[in-house]
This record gives structure tokens, C-alpha cells and sequence, in this order.
């Protein structure tokens, strides 16, 4: 089959312009966050950066899932996912500040006279150090962008004829297997090094899998949304079904209970145990306010979602799954700020004893609220990130034509 201009997305370039526009804006007042209190700056830094960056490694996740298993789902939203994929480029010089100007206001492990002190931090010195986070970084970035480049490249030659869709369509089912491994190794040591090293004397096996869990899920709520907008507008209003949306609603549906799984089985077995190494992240987030933030968290992120999303009539509702995608979307966001922002007693009651080689004071400054500099970084990565999203999405024709689920996709009803 060719391509032809049915297939060829709306005009997303004045939404993208907006939203460029509103995210430069952000990232400009988030900038004076700097001057005020850089502690707060590079930790709302951090917790914007991540949520944004979820999308693009979600969508790497849904896309390669999607070569391997087939289904009509994964045929029609193709091209979104890959459009986020191709969002990672945007983020990598965004990390560049964390990595080399910002660790020593994020980790505990990077002040040299604070490890000296605890022999924990001296036994997990020859991982945690600043020159091997930086080469296990770069190395996650290099493997994700490999993948994502690869998937691309051959997503288009797919597109030119069929006779070149023919090994396109074998070479993406194919790395798509061994990609699948990267990515759950890589994510593993990412959500290690980032996020749960922020308290360097904790440690779960479950926490990579929490992480990966609510990342795919974000991306469903991107998917959703970009979907239904996508289902009002020419030409994709005649290929996107309610079965193609109900189908996502389900694949939601089950993200959601995941995530209410797993995060319950950290918590149960880590109260079972009761072992002192392990209880302490958890007692944080029992007092300050926090235990209301998690009942928050129980009601809009789980409970909420899940009984609106039994329901069949909703998931084929395309405005009622949006919006129950934008809360879970929120939620997400509620979700990194519950992880990142409780931080250990030495946050906050003996901070005052480390220092950085400038004289900068670690730690007393963080907040436990939120902050205008959250706010702003959330609106400030959102913008540039949605704004290159939607500039990724008018690239490419929104079908991939030449795929061999391709037909049987478009006449998809559903059950």
C-alpha cells in the first residue's frame, strides 16, 4: 500500500510554537530558582526532569513491546510512541547541569568528608562516586538512544515500499527482544542512581520495578490523550475507533492495578521484616504531612481510577477516558514527588555539618513543600518537552502503512 496525504498528521506546528513558547517562559523564571536557593533548584530540577523524561523511555518500552506482541492498539498509536522516543534527544543536554553541577546539592554520597564519617558510604564508595555515576549515565543515554535510533530508522524504511517493509518490520521484531533486556537493565541502574541513591542508605528490589511500572503508565496517559486529540482531527478521526481507545483503557486499567501491587508488596514486606536498614524511608513518610499525601495517592492514583475504568462504557468514551488519563497523568507527577522529596534525617537535622568545597550548605534549605520552583520546572520541561513532542509528531505520516497487522488493525472492533 502507499502512503498517501490521509495519512499525514494535523498541523501541530502552532501548538508546538505555544508550547515551546510557555516552557521557555518556565525555564526562565525556574533559572532565578537558582540565585534564591540552589539546593531547591537542582532538587525541583531533578523531580521535573525525571517525569518528562519517563515519556520518551515509556514510549521506547511500548513501542518495542508493541513489535514483539503485535495488536491493532500498537498499529495506530506507533507513531506517537515513536515521535516521544525521539523527544530523548531534547533531554539529554537537559541533564547535563545535574551531572555536572548539581550532584553535590542532590546526593549525600558526593560529599567526601560525610562518606569519610559513615562506613556504609565507605563500603558503597567504589559504585557511588561522582566519575562512575557520570560513565553509567552517559552509557544508559548512549543504549537508549541506540535503540530508539535503530527502531526509527527502520519504522521509515518500512514506510517507502513493501518490499523494503519486509525485513524493516523483521529487524524491529527482532532487536526488540534483546532492546527489551537493555531497557530493564538500564532502568534498573537508572532509577538506582537517580532516585533511590538520594538516600544512599536505603535500599528495595521492588523500587526499579515501582519505577518502570508508574513510567509506562505515564506514557499511557500521554498516549490516551494524544489519542483522543488525535480521533478529533483529520485524518485520524477515520481510522481511530472506540475499540482502539478501549483497547488502551484496558492496557491503563491494568498499569494502574500493577502499580497498586507492587507498590503494596514494598511496603508489606518491608513492615513484615521490620529490619532497621529498610523501615526509615518508610517512617518519613509517615508524619510531615506525608501520610496524607500517600491516602492522596491510594484514592486518585489507584482506587479512583480503578473502579472509573471497570466500567466498559467509559474506556470507550473518549472524553471520560481523557480525563481519566489527565488525572492519572497529575498523579504521576504526585507519585516522583512522594518518592524524591522525603528525604532521610540527614536532610534535614544534620545537614549543617557537610559542606561543599564552596561553602554551600547541603540539604537545611530543601523543602518539604512545593515550591514555585517546582512549578515553574514542571511547566518549564513540559513546554519544551510537548513542544518538541508534537514538532516529532507532524514528521512522519501517523500510519504505518506497509506494516503487516496494518489492515487487520484499521477494521479492529473489539470485543
Amino acid at each position: 500500500m502507499e502512503i498517501t496525504a490521509n495519512y499525514n498528521p494535523p498541523d501541530s506546528g502552532p501548538a508546538a510554537r505555544k508550547f515551546l513558547a510557555l516552557g521557555v517562559i518556565g525555564l526562565i523564571v525556574f533559572g532565578i530558582g537558582y540565585t534564591v536557593n540552589k539546593t531547591q533548584f537542582y532538587n525541583s530540577y531533578l523531580l521535573a526532569y525525571i517525569f518528562w523524561t519517563n515519556m520518551a523511555l515509556g514510549a521506547l518500552m511500548l513501542t518495542m513491546l508493541q513489535h514483539l506482541t503485535g495488536g491493532a492498539w500498537g498499529v495506530v498509536s506507533r507513531r506517537i510512541l515513536e515521535s516521544a522516543t525521539r523527544t530523548l534527544w531534547v533531554m539529554v543536554p537537559l541533564i547535563l547541569p545535574i551531572l555536572f553541577g548539581g550532584m553535590h546539592s542532590l546526593y549525600e554520597w558526593t560529599h567526601t568528608d560525610v562518606v569519610k564519617a559513615d562506613p556504609i558510604l565507605i563500603a558503597k564508595a567504589p559504585y557511588l562516586n561522582e566519575t562512575f555515576f557520570i560513565i553509567r549515565t552517559v552509557a544508559y543515554f548512549v543504549l537508549w538512544l541506540g535503540l530508539i535510533t535503530l527502531l526509527n530508522r527502520w519504522s521509515a524504511q518500512q514506510d517507502k515500499s513493501l518490499e523494503s517493509a519486509v525485513p524493516a518490520t523483521k529487524s524491529m521484531r527482532w532487536i526488540s527482544g534483546p532492546g527489551l533486556i537493555v531497557y530493564a537493565l538500564t532502568m534498573t541502574f537508572a532509577s538506582v542512581d537517580w532516585m533511590m541513591s538520594l538516600d544512599p542508605h536505603w535500599y528495595s528490589t521492588m523500587y526499579p520495578v515501582i519505577f518502570v511500572v508508574g513510567q509506562v503508565l505515564g506514557t499511557f496517559t500521554l498516549l490516551i490523550i494524544t489519542m483522543v486529540w488525535l480521533s478529533g482531527r483529520e485524518p485520524m478521526s477515520k481510522y481511530i475507533t472506540k475499540a482502539h481507545i478501549h483497547d488502551l483503557g484496558k492496557l491503563m486499567l491494568a498499569f494502574v492495578m500493577l502499580w497498586a501491587y507492587v507498590s503494596f508488596s514494598q511496603f508489606l514486606i518491608m513492615w513484615q521484616g521490620n529490619v532497621a536498614e529498610e523501615t526509615p524511608w518508610y517512617m518519613i513518610r509517615k508524619k510531615d504531612g506525608w501520610q496524607y499525601l500517600a491516602i492522596v495517592l491510594f484514592v486518585f492514583h489507584f482506587a479512583l481510577p480503578f473502579l472509573l475504568l471497570l466500567s466498559r462504557d467509559l474506556k470507550k468514551n473518549v472524553r471520560k477516558l481523557a480525563a481519566v488519563a489527565g488525572l492519572l497523568m497529575f498523579m504521576r507527577y504526585v507519585d516522583l514527588f512522594w518518592l524524591l522529596r522525603p528525604r532521610n534525617e540527614w536532610m534535614f537535622e544534620k545537614a549543617a555539618e557537610a559542606h561543599d568545597k564552596s561553602g554551600h550548605v547541603f540539604g537545611p534549605h530543601l523543602t518539604h513543600s512545593f515550591t514555585w520552583m517546582d512549578f515553574a520546572a514542571l511547566i518549564g520541561f513540559g513546554g519544551v518537552w510537548l513542544g518538541f513532542f508534537l514538532l516529532e509528531l507532524k514528521k512522519r505520516p501517523l500510519l504505518p502503512v506497509n506494516d503487516p497487522n496494518f489492515e487487520e488493525a484499521l477494521n479492529h472492533v473489539g470485543h
